[in-house]
């Protein structure tokens, strides 16, 4: 994007889960396009394991010169969700954008290096409420705030662990099933102008996963061995969704999922650092990754 355009300026925009990691990636890139950004979280206080917060957020809009305006969200909670999405129409009549980013991400640790007889059940629930149920509510309740768009667009943060094997059995079903929630909602909202693309980040540098992170002698950091160099910052997907946001084609997308490295080549965008990321989980490993990693990226 070209210092001070603002492609997306008048576009109402929702991303769920916004307080850290990519959906505060997403909320940032589409408040720097111009979009006036509406985002959701449950944190209002700093926790140093793993720091972001609503406020944080509406700071770091505010200091890229961007609109965002907090509501604090337990996407748990279908009454709070449906206040949100009462909160827009109350304010703007319309909603443009949705992004369905919340996830219990942090939670899926444990799944990590574990067959799924070994956990406890409750971890399913984990990978399903607030991540691929909480998508199919929020795309429900928002839909009739999407026909008022003339360029409605729903963005699912999804993995490539739809196809392939990635951190666990509850994981995989979970990105399955959001990818197919993508294809079919595109399917019945097709006749009413909405587009609905999932996009696949690569490995991210997410605050939580800095916070594990060590700096390596040559000044670069690693995590349980893994080197973050090839890493993408979580503003990478961002500039997915606000190049998905401006394209005037985006129907031609509507029910397919797309790798967020594929997308700049696309498009056009780099991450923020300069750099083009590789596509696919396998993209610049050490020939001695840990096995534990082979699980987390998906060529165990």
């Amino acid at each position: 994007m070209n210092e001070g355009a603002q492609p997306l300026r008048g576009v109402v925009a929702l991303v769920t889960g916004a307080s850290r990691g990519i959906g505060k990636g997403v909320a940032l890139e589409l408040a720097a396009h111009g979009a006036r950004v509406y985002f959701t979280a449950r944190s209002t206080s700093e926790d140093p394991s793993n720091p972001g917060t609503l406020s944080q957020t509406e700071r770091d809009i505010a200091a890229l010169g961007g609109e965002g305006i907090a509501l604090r969200c337990d996407h748990h909670d279908d009454a709070q969700v449906e206040a949100v999405f009462a909160r827009i129409r109350r304010d703007e009549g319309r909603l443009d954008v949705l992004v369905n980013n919340a996830c219990a991400a942090v939670d899926m640790a444990r799944m990590i290096g574990k067959r799924f007889w070994e956990l406890p059940v409750d971890v399913y629930d984990e990978c399903h409420r607030v991540g691929t149920r909480s998508a199919y509510v929020a795309t429900a309740l928002g839909a009739p705030l999407l026909f008022e768009s003339e360029r409605g667009l729903v963005v699912n943060v999804s993995s490539h662990g739809a196809e392939t094997y990635l951190m666990g059995v509850a994981y995989g079903v979970g990105k399955a099933a959001l990818d197919r929630i993508t294809r079919d909602t595109a399917r019945e909202l097709a006749d009413r102008g909405v587009a609905v693309v999932s996009i696949w980040p690569g490995l991210v540098r997410t605050e939580h996963l800095m916070v594990q992170a060590e700096q390596r002698e040559d000044g670069g950091y690693s995590v349980f061995g893994l080197p973050l160099d090839g890493a993408e910052w979580p503003r990478f997907s961002g500039r997915a969704a606000a190049a998905l946001a401006g394209d005037p084609k985006r129907m031609q997308k509507s029910g397919s999922s797309h790798w967020v490295a594929e997308l700049a080549r696309e498009y056009g965008f780099r991450d923020i650092d300069g750099r083009l990321p590789g596509i696919g989980p396998a993209e610049q490993l050490p020939a001695d990754i840990p096995p534990f990693w082979k699980l987390v990226r998906g060529i165990a």
